[in-house]
């Protein structure tokens, strides 16, 4: 999968150049430019620091997992493919997207105010299976990412401690959260411009009717 000479939204939401959706968005350049930098950074990056673009691919692919977003999925899956062992991170990533299924938010909120919103739900563990699979590190980040998605009530220090004690460190966290709120963002808008597209083609078909 390339993106030729698209953004990365473009391609996945499918925009073609010089459509009416590649209008609209060109209307907003400065938010266009910046969404792509920030895919950039995050997936081009010039220096990949202490986080690898397997895991970067593998994080991908599995918050867009949790968020049943398929082609966005397919595409970090695609990407995570051509890393080493990329087949087999990519048959393990699958695993735990469908193990962590669920419908959230959950979880419960400091004792409190807020207590009389919790809302109880399973808490997800990487399986014993692909946690033999998986090094330390990344089983960590499924699910801490799972906690995010699904759980972000109950983030807190003891969260982030686990990761440190996986052999993250302080700067590959930031970068990890970087990853899902950027996915998370990315996601929004793919769906929101493919219900635009979808849109307009009914109102097409409803005109030449």
């Amino acid at each position: 999968m390339t993106l030729q000479n698209r953004d990365i939204i473009d391609f996945l939401a499918g925009i073609e150049p010089g459509s009416r959706l590649d209008g609209l968005r060109a209307q907003r350049p400065e938010t266009r430019l910046n969404a792509q930098k920030s895919y950039e950074a995050l997936f081009e990056p010039e220096h990949w620091g202490g986080v690898t673009p397997a895991e970067r691919f593998a994080v991908a692919a599995f918050v867009a997992g949790l968020h049943k977003a398929a082609a966005i999925r397919s595409y970090y899956s695609s990407k995570l493919q051509d890393e080493l062992h990329g087949s087999a991170l990519v048959a393990v990533i699958d695993a735990e997207i469908d193990r962590g299924n669920a419908h959230g938010p959950y979880g419960h909120y400091p004792a409190g105010p807020l207590s009389r919103e919790d809302k109880p739900g399973f808490v997800y563990e990487v399986s014993g299976e692909s946690r033999n699979l998986l090094d330390p590190k990344l089983s960590a980040a499924l699910e801490h990412i799972h906690l995010l998605v699904f759980r972000p009530r109950e983030a807190s220090a003891g969260a982030l401690q686990k990761l440190l004690d996986a052999g993250w460190t302080t700067t590959g966290i930031v970068t990890l959260s970087q990853l899902v709120t950027f996915l998370a963002f990315q996601i929004r808008v793919v769906t929101g411009l493919k219900a635009l597209t979808a849109s307009s083609a009914a109102i097409g078909k409803v005109a030449q009717a």
